[in-house]
């Protein structure tokens, strides 16, 4: 059945906790106000997808549709800004604290019941199989075009995988798992809010759906490598990745471009805004080294 972003929203405060909340807890948990809880209670209720406040099992099958069911890593570049410690590690296994940098994404995403795991890789490939001894559900993809076309190349590798899927660059340090989600209503993107930036940004609509994508912007959300690929726009993202690859250019193109701009008003892909901090991307090996001192040698 399809269900609101309203009653989406409350369902899945229920779903997700420990205990019974109160109306009040579930305003303060979803964002909407008490008087919203009070009648989107009741229109579930009569639906029978909660009783006695808790999610039932007709309830559970109503999320199934907006669960994400996998998760896609990028992984194929060979991370030039990071030399020299790139020269001998691919930049998601290398180690901050002790910790490989993809870890702390792939732990996220198996926080929230994603044990689907595929990694598209290219350059030193071989040693993203030390992988295996801590997470034997990942399958690896090959992509031997890594060094010859941008990441669009790993993504149309990845096109039949991409519905209720999760993409993700595996260079990004996760400092707060909770930015990965078991459910989405919509399609989305994580961002972060800039008073200026030079990097990837957007303009976004009065609803908060991505309207432009651009590089440098005032007062707008900056993309973090993290979205959420929806069923729907997985179907056609599978066939406007290939178009757009083998057109004129295609394979310079950020496969991200492909829905924000090439196919610009075909997708509503909505920008969820964390905390500068939730997640970082370690550019240089200068950053690299102020973030962990035994590097600094």
């Amino acid at each position: 059945m399809t269900i609101t972003k309203k009653q989406f929203d409350i369902l899945v405060t229920i779903a997700q906790s420990t205990g019974r909340l109160s109306q009040r807890q579930i305003s303060e948990l979803a964002g909407v106000s008490t008087g919203t809880v009070n009648k989107t209670i009741r229109e579930l209720e009569s639906y029978n997808l909660i009783k006695d406040g808790f999610i039932t099992k007709k309830g559970l099958a109503a999320l199934e549709p907006y669960r994400a069911k996998r998760a896609v890593f990028i992984a194929a570049g060979f991370g030039s800004r990071l030399v020299p410690i790139t020269l001998n590690t691919p930049k998601p296994l290398v180690r901050v604290h002790g910790k490989r940098i993809i870890d702390t994404l792939i732990d996220s995403c198996l926080a929230v019941g994603i044990e689907e795991i595929y990694i598209v890789r290219g350059y030193l490939s071989e040693q993203f199989d030390q992988l295996l001894y801590k997470y034997p559900m990942i399958k690896f993809l090959e992509n031997p075009l890594y060094n010859e076309a941008n990441n669009i190349s790993s993504a149309l590798i990845a096109k039949d995988l991409l519905k209720n899927a999760y993409v993700l660059e595996a260079d990004l340090l996760v400092y707060n798992p909770k930015i990965i989600r078991k459910y989405h209503y919509t399609s989305d993107v994580l961002a972060v809010w800039k008073d200026r930036t030079d990097d990837w940004c957007f303009e976004i609509d009065k609803d908060g759906y991505v309207k432009k994508e651009k590089v440098g912007g005032i007062n707008c959300p900056q993309m973090v490598g993290i979205y959420y690929i929806n069923s729907e726009d997985g179907k056609k993202l599978s066939k406007h990745l290939e178009e757009t690859y083998n057109s004129p250019g295609g394979k310079e193109k950020y496969w991200e471009t492909v829905p924000n701009q090439v196919y610009k008003g075909q997708y509503k892909i909505s920008v969820r805004l964390i905390n500068e901090g939730d997640v970082i991307e370690i550019d240089t090996f200068r950053e690299l080294k102020d973030l962990d001192k035994a590097y600094d040698i």
